[in-house]
C-alpha cells in the first residue's frame, strides 16, 4: 500500500485510529528503510484516554510496523491488535481475583 501524500511532512500529527474505530493517538515520527526506499514503521504518540494510552500506561508511544497500517488518508488506520483487557482497571480486577483463589 503506497502512501499517497504530496509531502511526507503532511504525515506528522495525523490522528491514528484502529480498524474498529478506536482512537489510538497521533503520528509523531516515521522510520524509513533508505536502502529499499520504503516506509519501515510509524511512531504513534499515545494520547491520554485513548485505547493505546490505556494499554501502555505511562509510556509515551509505540512503534507501529508498516504491515499493521491499513490505510493512510486524512487519518491513519491501523489493525486492531490491542486487547480490550489491556484496560489497567480490568487487569487489576483480574489480579485481585487470582490472589483470592
Amino acid at each position: 500500500m503506497p502512501i499517497n501524500v504530496k509531502n511526507i511532512a503532511d504525515m506528522f500529527g495525523k490522528e491514528v485510529f484502529t480498524s474498529k474505530g478506536l482512537y489510538a493517538g497521533k503520528v509523531s515520527d516515521i522510520e524509513f528503510d533508505l536502502r529499499r526506499f520504503k516506509v519501515h514503521s510509524f511512531i504513534v504518540e499515545a494520547s491520554k484516554g485513548s485505547i493505546l494510552g490505556k494499554a501502555l500506561g505511562g509510556k509515551k508511544g509505540i512503534i507501529v510496523p508498516y504491515p499493521i497500517i491499513v490505510a493512510v488518508g486524512d487519518i491513519v488506520i491501523i489493525k486492531h491488535v490491542i486487547s480490550m483487557d489491556a484496560n489497567p482497571e480490568k487487569m487489576e480486577e483480574v489480579d485481585n481475583k487470582e490472589e483470592v483463589n
